[in-house]
C-alpha cells in the first residue's frame, strides 16, 4: 500500500513512517503540514493519513485538507488520526464520503495491531470511526427526530453500525446473536424507508440518515 503521511509532531510522523514501512506498506511522503499534500496524494496513492491540527492556525487544516481530497478524488482513502474531534467539517466528511474513511483520536488507539488492521480496512473501501467521534458528531448534528419510530435496541444497533461494526463484532458488543442483529438491521432499513440496493448502500444510508439526524 502506498501511503502519504501529513503530521505536523515530528515524533509522531516519525514512528508512523516506521511503523507502516515495518508493516510492508511505503510511505511516498511524510509531510509536517497541508501546504503539499494535494501535490503528493497523486495517482497510484492509495491512503492519505492526516492529522487534524496542523500549522498554521492548528484549528481544522487536516480535515479542510481531507475534504479538498475527496472533493478531487472521492476514491482515495483518508484516515484523520487526532487528538480532536473537528466538528464543522467531520460531519460533512462522514456524510458526503462514508467509504474509505476512518476518524480515530490518538489517546485512544491501543493496539499496533487493531491500528494496522484499521488502516488495511479503510484503504480497502472500509470505514472505521472511533465511538467518540460518533458520539460527538451525533450531539451537533442533531436537529430532529427522525428516528423516533426506531426502538432503543435499533438505535444501540444503529449506532453501532455507525461506527463501521459488522454484524458480528455488533452482536459481540450487544451480547445477542448474530441473527438477532440481522433482524433488527432489517427493521431499522424499513423503518427508515431505505430504498432496495445492495445490503452494504443500505448500511451507508441508514448510517447517514442517522448522521443527519
Amino acid at each position: 500500500m502506498r501511503i502519504v503521511i501529513c503530521e505536523d509532531s515530528v515524533l509522531l510522523r516519525a514512528g508512523l513512517e516506521r511503523l507502516l514501512t515495518s508493516a510492508g506498506h511505503e510511505v511516498v511522503a511524510a509531510l509536517p503540514d497541508a501546504t503539499g499534500l494535494l501535490d503528493a496524494v497523486r495517482p497510484g496513492v492509495d491512503l492519505a493519513l492526516l492529522d487534524v491540527r496542523m500549522p498554521p492556525t492548528f484549528t481544522d487544516e487536516g480535515v479542510r485538507a481531507a475534504l479538498e481530497l475527496r472533493r478531487r478524488d472521492p476514491h482515495v482513502s483518508v484516515l484523520l488520526l487526532s487528538q480532536y474531534v473537528e466538528h464543522s467539517y467531520a460531519a460533512d466528511l462522514v456524510a458526503q464520503h462514508p467509504h474509505g474513511l476512518g476518524y480515530l483520536l490518538k489517546d485512544r488507539v491501543a493496539d499496533v495491531g487493531d491500528f494496522l488492521e484499521d488502516v488495511d480496512r479503510i484503504a480497502a473501501g472500509g470505514t472505521v470511526l472511533d465511538p467518540e467521534v460518533v458520539s460527538q458528531i451525533l450531539v451537533r448534528t442533531r436537529r430532529s427526530q427522525p428516528l423516533s419510530d426506531l426502538t432503543p435496541r435499533e438505535k444501540q444497533v444503529l449506532a453501532l453500525m455507525a461506527e463501521g461494526r459488522s454484524n458480528g463484532a455488533i452482536a459481540a458488543a450487544l451480547k445477542v446473536s448474530p441473527g438477532s442483529v440481522e433482524k433488527h438491521v432489517s427493521a431499522i432499513l424499513l423503518k427508515l424507508d431505505i430504498p432496495n440496493t445492495p445490503d452494504e448502500n443500505r448500511r451507508v444510508l441508514a448510517v447517514l440518515r442517522y448522521l443527519e439526524s
